[in-house]
């Protein structure tokens, strides 16, 4: 009875004058939270304060642009439009290699050095292959980039593929968009690195850096092969301690294989050397290999005409994707795709005869 009462009379001193009630105060702050987030910012806010280097509001939207809510679509939209004239004068640096090559490593080291030794602004987009169950990220970059993630100059945003083909996240190049308005003069791209897939990643980038491993065996060749064409820039990670001479006798093999590839239109060729990103060392001739690549690539024209054809890329693409999507949200198409699925399972129907009836039914639609 005597530890009742002490209960009891602890919990009402809680209540005396001066001290607020515990339950009381948990509904006002949910009250008060609430009211915050039911007041979006406008889109000139949104427009102004990302030309003015806010992170807040760049990360703001940027969770609108990855939202699936059409509201908060076309949103995204009028920003991205009133930032575009804003956009375009960075340099994007798509970055690959096999999992465990030490991207986010290089990363890190690559952003301090443009940060600390160049005086940039750098922003971080680390794409995380996505959980099948939840949607999210997996591996969660930013807390592997503990010194980048705290430098006030730099912006990390790792964002799940969320299946999409290429290791990219599908708002992956509007967000390029934003942090290009935000005043970020380099923008990195890690993507997932799991095969030739990765090759979409080309079309956002000015430059692609493939990073690789000294002995890694021939085993890797399928993956090596489709990246390998298209890749600006070649470095052997981890060239440090015994994996010294292995990283030598790498270079040598990829720089004979290089010649055995279709000459560049943009008169490039690309160039082979090592790194240490855990030692720092061989991190300014990567910046060095770029800023050659920049200059060739501006001079010749082709620099320009890369953006060109990338914007007509993604033009075609989210035509296809919005396509996509009118078909599959078409009432009829859904209806009659439950049908005709289960008579192409039991091979009653082919899958062609099934889809070209669910196309004749969309386009009956229009």
């Amino acid at each position: 009875m005597s530890s009742i009462m002490a209960k009891k009379q602890s919990f009402t001193s809680l209540q005396k004058e001066g001290l607020s009630n515990l339950k009381t105060t948990s509904i006002t702050s949910a009250n008060i939270i609430k009211s915050n987030r039911s007041k979006s910012p406008s889109i000139k806010k949104f427009v102004s304060e990302i030309l003015a280097g806010n992170i807040s509001y760049l990360s703001r939207a940027i969770t609108l642009i990855e939202s699936t809510n059409k509201k908060h679509q076309k949103k995204a939209n009028t920003i991205l439009e009133q930032c575009l004239p804003f956009a375009n004068n960075s340099v994007r640096i798509g970055i690959t290699g096999v999992p465990g090559v030490g991207k986010s490593t290089l990363i890190e080291s690559l952003g301090s050095y443009l940060i600390e030794e160049k005086n940039k602004k750098v922003a971080v987009l680390a794409i995380d292959p996505s959980s099948k169950k939840s949607g999210g990220s997996i591996l969660g970059d930013k807390t592997r980039m503990n010194k980048l993630s705290v430098n006030e100059n730099a912006f990390i945003r790792p964002s799940p593929s969320s299946g999409t083909l290429g290791g990219v996240a599908k708002a992956t190049r509007e967000t390029v968009i934003l942090c290009e308005t935000a005043g970020f003069d380099v923008v990195l791209i890690e993507t997932v690195g799991v095969g030739q897939s990765e090759i979409e990643v080309k079309s956002m980038v000015d430059f692609f850096l493939l990073l690789m491993l000294a002995g890694a065996g021939d085993e890797l060749q399928g993956i090596k092969r489709g990246i390998m064409e298209i890749a600006d820039g070649i470095f052997i990670n981890k060239a440090d301690g015994e994996n010294k001479t292995k990283a030598k006798l790498a270079i040598q093999e990829y720089k004979n294989a290089i010649h055995l590839f279709p000459a560049n239109k943009n008169n490039w060729i690309p160039k082979v050397d090592s790194c240490s990103a855990i030692e720092n060392k061989g991190i300014n001739t990567i910046w060095e290999v770029v800023g050659s690549f920049v200059n060739l690539t501006t001079t010749n024209g082709s620099f320009d005409e890369n953006r060109k054809q990338q914007a007509k890329f993604w033009l075609e693409h989210t035509i296809q994707e919005s396509v996509t999507s009118l078909f599959y949200a078409d009432k009829n198409v859904a209806l009659k795709l439950k049908e005709l699925e289960s008579s192409v399972l039991e091979g009653k129907s082919s899958p062609f005869k099934a889809a070209k009836e669910l196309i004749a039914i969309f386009k009956s639609q229009s």
